[in-house]
């Protein structure tokens, strides 16, 4: 297990080595398998100085494996060319140099497919800065020959004009393909002496051929013993080629035909400012350039200029690795930029510098060297960068940004984590997103709630959120962060705590220390319902139930472990369906219970190493868990069943054809198909029909005949 933890944290190094290297360069594919002639890639990131070589590469014949990138250019049959799209993008694009035609039995010219499988291989394109590659694109090529026909064919095409503004059916008695059609006189198929033939008993109608009713119009629709009296005076005397059918021929309004879809990429064009600020709309500078700062991208490498969206918040950290000062650091001067307010207007950030005391947040680890000779101190390096965006409406009042500066001793390498985080306040309220309108959202945060008494006096719940650990880096507690919680997703995760065996002499100082970092994932007394709440109804919170430790019993603890740690925090969340809405039922959260789970820490001597057992300050990682889980609570539809109703199913009109309870349901109040007094009386029918039918019958025709025979 050692050794995997050990290989694990070399291949987590090694990444993070070659994502720090890359500068915030990335290809967007990483990969593109090639079937025609022509491909396209996007550089994202600041690609001023980059290079773009292009190579063939091939896996080697032993390991398998391809080589790795290289700025060495080679002679392929492709073209590269670039262009700049905004200022963080360059869109690439490569065309193959060859024809795809299939080449002939007898042709002389090379410039052709001797195959079907034209072409067939691996390039990789690099894209390089000072000699060393930033980034890589792997392509694979499989392009097939055209196929052409070998006769050429006639060049004459059949057009089909737009019915739009075409006659439609211009011949509809034209029935016969290549065949002339008797009576039909507009037939382009039928000869001059065919139409001799039926030249006067040509079919009637619009067109040649259309029959259509009269319309009722027509003086010759109605006939003289059926007419009303005032049906001559206005009747209308019109040919029938001149009918309203031919509305369904003729479209008269002009209509502009709109272009079909397309699969083609579409062409990324620079960007357009604009002077009205929508939510997730980017932010532009004065020379219409997008606001960018430092952001994470989907892939989780960090984008050195990302733009901002209007009211999107967002904190993200960028690990690095110094080996040496930074050559261009970040002055006052290059924040103060000068940004569009949305209306028209112009806003300048103002820049409010802090200098870090405490640089433990910010370096995580180093890797010292032997000579001190090489040892840097780096000045007004920035740390952070926290920007306070105030707006009101669709306009931008105000920004701020606080840049956190430090000084840092170099003697080696030096992991650096910076910060970047971007807050739209609204006056001095910072918006924040719901989960959801009538019930949560699944995958949305669980809103959580407290009551501030000290700087809220009106009885309002200040917003906040539940959160399982987080681990980075090296996955200590003291460096993890928080994460919210999800709705319906369930999860665990945790921290790793380092304890020594002085630790384990004071198990009760060990117990309030991991209680407290357990209890600061939930801060919050409250829970909304749904995922919009209304943050002065106390209606819309319910109280989180918190399952209290049994601290009454004296714990019985050695002097080398220590027993009922709270471990492990566990998050139990019960919804219930309230409702759905366009077919997607509607959860709002009933309950929410956090208990711990304890456990018995005891240091491991086994393996070897007995150092910590004897060592006070030799420490060991012990796991801090939590972990979140969500119910839903089933909808009471009846009171349960009886044993009698479980184990006998005759009598059971669920589950039998014949229900013999409901038998006289017709004449019973409850049934609705007709009228209770027409049911009543038919009913009544039913039984003078039955007692007639068992009076008239043969057990009453014995009973009488024995009567008359005992009375003789």
């Amino acid at each position: 297990m050692a050794n995997v933890s050990n290989s694990c944290q070399f291949l987590f190094l090694f990444l993070f080595i070659f994502l720090s290297d890359t500068k915030g360069i990335v290809f967007q594919p990483s990969y593109i398998t090639a079937t025609g002639p022509t491909l396209t890639a996007f550089l994202l990131g600041n690609a001023s100085d980059i290079s773009l070589n292009l190579r063939t590469v091939s896996p080697s014949h032993i390991t398998g494996s391809l080589s790795p990138p290289s700025c060495v250019a080679e002679s392929t049959q492709w073209t590269l060319t670039r262009e700049q799209v905004g200022k963080t993008a360059v869109r690439v694009q490569l065309r193959l140099n060859q024809s795809l035609h299939l080449c002939g039995d007898n042709e002389t010219d090379t410039d052709c497919c001797p195959k079907p499988l034209c072409v067939l291989e691996t390039l990789q394109l690099s894209a390089c800065m000072g000699g060393r590659p930033q980034a890589s694109l792997l392509i694979q090529a499989k392009i097939y020959a055209l196929l052409l026909p070998t006769d050429s064919g006639s060049d004459n095409k059949t057009l089909i004009p737009n019915q739009v503004y075409q006659p439609l059916g211009s011949c509809p008695c034209d029935l016969t393909l290549e065949a002339c059609d008797v009576r039909c006189c507009c037939d382009k198929d039928c000869s001059p002496e065919d139409l001799k033939l039926f030249e006067s008993h040509c079919l009637p109608g619009p067109f040649g051929g259309h029959v259509s009713p009269t319309p009722d119009y027509q003086c010759s629709a109605q006939a003289s013993e059926n007419s009303p009296d005032w049906f001559p005076f206005l009747c209308v005397n019109s040919p029938p080629e001149n009918n309203p059918y031919l509305g369904l021929f003729y479209q008269g309004d002009t209509i502009i035909p709109k272009p079909g879809p397309s699969f083609q990429r579409p062409v990324l064009s620079a960007p357009l400012s604009t002077n009205l600020y929508r939510q997730g709309r980017p932010i532009f500078t004065l020379d219409d350039q997008y606001f960018t700062i430092p952001q994470k991208s989907l892939t989780g490498q960090c984008i050195d200029n990302a733009p901002v969206a209007f009211l999107k918040n967002f904190n993200v950290k960028c690990v690095s690795l110094l080996r040496s000062c930074p050559n261009e650091q970040t002055t006052p001067t290059d924040l103060r930029v000068q940004v569009k307010n949305g209306q028209g207007g112009v806003v300048t950030v103002d820049v409010v510098d802090e200098v870090a005391v405490d640089l433990s947040q910010f370096i995580s680890s180093t890797d010292p060297v032997d000579s001190p000779d090489e040892t840097q101190v780096c000045e007004n390096v920035t740390l952070a960068l926290d920007y306070k965006f105030f707006w009101q409406g669709n306009r931008i009042t105000d920004i701020t940004v606080t840049r956190t500066v430090g000084i840092i001793t170099l003697n080696g390498r030096v992991t650096l984590t910076a910060g970047y985080s971007a807050v739209f306040l609204n006056g001095d309220f910072m918006g924040e997103p719901n989960s959801g309108k009538t019930g949560y959202q699944v995958g949305r945060p669980v809103i959580a709630g407290f009551v501030d008494t000290l700087e809220n006096n009106t009885g309002s719940i200040e917003r906040t959120s539940i959160n399982l650990w987080k681990p980075v880096g090296d996955g200590l507690c003291s460096t993890a962060e928080k994460s919210p919680i999800l709705f319906g997703e369930n999860s665990t995760a945790g921290c790793l705590l380092p304890v020594s065996l002085q630790n384990l002499t004071q198990c009760n100082l060990l117990r309030e220390n991991v209680a407290s970092l357990q209890a600061a994932l939930i801060t919050a007394a409250y829970v909304a319902k749904s995922g919009d709440p209304d943050a002065l109804t106390m209606a819309d919170w319910v109280n989180i139930s918190f399952v209290t430790l049994n601290s009454s019993k004296p714990v019985e603890d050695n002097t080398s472990s220590c027993r009922e740690i709270p471990s492990h925090q566990h998050i139990h969340v019960r919804s219930i369906i309230t409702g759905v809405v366009q077919g997607k039922p509607q959860r709002e959260i009933h309950a929410l219970q956090v208990s711990y789970s304890l456990s018995t820490w005891e240091l491991d001597c086994g393996g070897g190493d007995s150092s910590p057992c004897v060592d006070l300050m030799e420490a060991q990682l012990f796991p801090l868990t939590s972990s979140v889980t969500f119910t839903d609570i089933p909808i009471n539809t009846g009171p349960p069943k009886t044993r009698f109703q479980i184990n006998f199913t005759e009598y059971d009109c669920d589950r039998n054809d014949v229900c013999w309870p409901e038998l006289a349901f017709p004449i019973t109040r409850y049934y609705t198909g007709e009228p209770y007094s027409q049911s009543l009386a038919k009913g009544l029918i039913l039984v003078f029909f039955f007692l007639a039918a068992s009076v008239l019958g043969t057990p009453w025709r014995q009973i009488r005949q024995a009567w008359n025979s005992a009375s003789l």
